[in-house]
């Protein structure tokens, strides 16, 4: 399964809720990559730019990306982006697929 690291920012209507009732959305982050086939691996909330990090495992982008659409669509976020982790092994596969591609620079004229 592909791993995923997720960034997010509540609205102040959505940290002014928890305030007045304090939740632990572990549960629900839990729960939804869950109907998806996936996994939460982790959970953390940050000073900086993003409010929270979540680390999750799913099957494929598809689901990934149903999962983090409805969570986005339910309006308690301000911010939420979405990365594809790659483990060092897929790493190095990438890096000896890139010694066969034939790429130029703009402007540069096509090898002969």
């Amino acid at each position: 399964m592909a791993v995923y690291l997720m960034r997010f920012s509540y609205t102040p209507a959505t940290w002014s809720k928890l305030i007045q009732n304090p939740e632990d959305r572990r549960n629900a982050a839990r729960a939804y990559i869950e109907q998806v086939g996936g996994t939460l691996l982790g959970f953390w909330y940050a000073f900086g730019e993003y409010d929270g990090y979540a680390l999750f495992e799913a099957p494929d982008n598809v689901s990934m990306a149903g999962a983090v659409l409805a969570i986005a669509a339910g309006g308690a976020l301000a911010s939420v982006e979405t990365t594809v982790l790659m483990t060092v092994e897929e790493t190095l596969q990438a890096l000896a697929k890139a010694k066969g591609v034939g790429y130029r620079r703009p402007g540069e004229s096509p090898a002969t």
